[in-house]
């Protein structure tokens, strides 16, 4: 399945501000890029380098004044994802190396307080995939997509007792119980096929015999055609604009497209409506509209960031 996806920012600096990027998808076992561009106006000097993730970031200082920042990327995606209801656990011993950080708590994810309710959601699902998919489709059916509930601190717990959330929070919880089930996963940003409104978007994956899976759980049922642009423990390794300026960006204007160029399309599953009323991989070795106005600052200090899944499209 080929895509095209774009995605158009406008930000204003009201000085210079150091920033890093993450808005360039990389190739891989389950996708490859035919085709980008990443046009930045005025231009600025950038450098590219490769976080402990693997993920693309693009660094530069963006001037005093209006910057904008145009990606374009024509991929090849897997039109349907792995599904596998009967894979197990792989066992600790056997996990591979990089993998074992993905069972640690973390910031958004605090997994060491949610076993209790790790396990009244899987209740007597077999221990593996079947347990992952109980916790994606409870937290479909119990957690209403709704914007204004969370905040840049707002942490699985905080989902839970909100009832409510985004993109990314409905990732956080996904994450933070697998986790606490001692299965390790991963948090995903990027872009997929069909999604309504369009925008950049959260999901997670699970590691499970021997091999990444990915689940939404914003969506009703398994979806194919992503393009991955970022992974991590979660939102604050995948924001994809950290800015480092005293004063923070604003970002001004934000729109995604994302349109299929093949027959393939066809042959994926529709897709539910992500945001609102209830709606329904990376490549080997690896959120909704952006806020308006100054980007969210970071609640414990840290650079702030933007990680697109705090605020409703315009």
């Amino acid at each position: 399945m080929k895509l095209r996806a774009a995605c158009h920012i406008l930000v204003y600096a009201a000085n210079d501000c150091p920033m890093v990027a993450m808005l360039r998808p990389r190739s891989g076992r389950t996708q490859w890029i035919v085709q980008e561009r990443y046009d930045l106006e005025p231009w600025a000097p950038v450098t590219e380098f490769a976080d402990s993730y693997g993920n693309l970031c693009q660094r530069l200082v963006v001037p005093q004044g209006h910057t904008r920042i145009d990606v374009e990327v024509t991929v090849q995606v897997e039109p349907v994802i792995a599904v596998d209801p009967g894979a197990p656990c792989t066992p600790i011993t056997e996990l591979p190396a990089e993998v074992l950080q993905y069972l640690l708590q973390s910031r958004y994810c605090p997994s060491d307080k949610m076993l209790g309710q790790a396990l009244a959601v899987v209740g007597t699902a077999a221990r593996g995939y079947a347990q992952v998919e109980a916790i994606r489709a409870w937290v479909h059916a119990n957690i209403e997509y709704r914007y204004g509930v969370s905040s840049a601190s707002t942490d699985a717990l905080d989902t839970l007792a909100h009832g409510a959330g985004v993109c990314r929070d409905f990732a956080h919880v996904g994450m933070a119980l697998c986790r606490s089930l001692q299965i390790p996963a991963r948090m995903v940003v990027g872009y997929l096929h069909g999604l309504e409104p369009m925008d950049l978007h959260a999901w997670f994956e699970a590691f499970l015999d021997g091999r990444w899976y990915t689940f939404d759980a914003t969506q009703s049922a398994p979806r194919g055609g992503r393009i991955v642009l970022a992974y991590g423990h979660d939102a604050a390794d995948v924001a994809f604009i950290s800015d480092y300026g005293f004063e923070p960006l604003q970002i001004e204007e934000m729109w995604v497209t994302v349109e299929a160029l093949d027959a393939a399309a066809d042959a994926a599953p529709a897709g539910d409506a992500a945001h609102g009323a209830p709606a329904d991989a990376l490549p080997e070795g690896g959120a909704d509209a952006p806020p308006t106005g100054p980007v969210p600052a970071d609640a414990t200090g840290a650079p702030q960031a933007t990680d697109a899944t705090d605020a409703p499209a315009p």
